[in-house]
């Protein structure tokens, strides 16, 4: 591969940077969207009490085969109540333990995940992740605390009047205005903006293949897009979190390289937008607020989540 060829999303990438917009030294780049009153205002959006899990749950019968880079959470019991039954007063205990990679279920993209040229978001070499640190820059816990937002689902696949977008469709900024209007609800500052594509469906049942196959998903005709609106985050429900597989011969994923790497976007994938978009279409309300934090570990490039949306 040349040194000097010149990749249209690596151009596109130059033109969305957000380098240097915070700061030298940020490490949440988008996310800086997402003020107090922007907090505070998506706590106003919750007016029944209605909480909706959009997250996969960890175990052995998680979407992922064995021997690949990334396998199913293990769980495993480190104490047994029979294991404490000798106490004098009768009291019994229980603990355990898993054993997952971070991003093997409903998980966030950080900004230490995707780079190119050697870089990472803002400037950060290759180099700050390594084996005995993981990431020195960029890491997840940089995050945790801003992702708490007002959430904004647009279904894409009713857009098109489908339960499931077919495979590879790339996702445009057509879409998501088509969406906005159907709707009645617009994307603003600080967001975090849900897409659904109905993939998740091939989950739920059953079919793991056709879940990590190729995906229906956001493109680059979207980025320009969610710059402009300072979209905070963004979570899909699709196991790739962009169109799969790449049109652009010799590149694999050019989506997550822009949005992550140049615009500094935390990128969500396999998130389960079903019930929330029913109950969407039925009362007419796309907003709501949504608690996404993860987990705090240090040296991590992403993190596993629980995300609940309250209406």
């Amino acid at each position: 591969m040349s040194d000097d060829k010149i990749w249209p999303h690596h151009e596109l990438g130059k033109e969305l940077s957000n380098w240097g917009r915070w700061g030298d030294d940020d490490q949440v780049g988008t996310l800086n969207f997402v003020t107090p009153e922007k907090r505070v205002a998506a706590a106003k959006l919750v007016r029944t009490g209605k909480a909706f899990d959009l997250g996969m749950a960890f175990g052995s019968d998680g979407p992922f085969k064995a021997g690949g880079f990334r396998n199913n959470p293990i769980h495993v019991m480190t104490l047994l109540p029979s294991d404490t039954a000798m106490v004098a007063d009768g009291q019994i205990s229980a603990d355990d333990m898993i054993i997952t990679g971070l991003q093997s279920a409903t998980q966030w993209d950080g900004l230490a995940h995707v780079g190119y040229g050697h870089k990472f978001y803002n400037n950060m070499p290759s180099a700050a992740v390594n084996n005995f640190a993981g990431a020195a820059r960029n890491d997840f816990p940089q995050v945790v605390d801003r992702l708490i937002s007002r959430g904004v689902l647009l279904d894409i696949a009713a857009v098109k009047g489908v339960d499931r977008l077919e495979d590879s469709y790339e996702i445009t900024e057509a879409d998501v205005l088509a969406a906005e209007e159907r709707q009645g609800v617009r994307v603003e500052s600080g967001d975090i903006v849900c897409l659904r594509t109905g993939t998740y469906k091939w989950f739920l049942e059953g079919d793991r293949e056709r879940f990590l196959g190729n995906n229906p998903g956001p493109y680059l005709d979207m980025c320009r897009w969610l710059h402009e609106r300072e979209v905070a985050a963004l979570a899909v429900d699709n196991s790739t979190g962009e169109a799969w597989p790449c049109p652009i011969e010799g590149s694999v994923i050019p989506f997550h390289q822009v949005v992550i790497r140049d615009m500094g976007l935390t990128l969500g994938e396999m998130f389960n937008f079903e019930e929330l978009a029913a109950d969407c279409e039925q009362d007419g309300v796309w907003e709501f607020m949504l608690n996404a934090t993860g987990l705090k570990v240090t040296g991590a490039v992403g993190s596993p989540i629980t995300p609940i949306a309250l209406k």
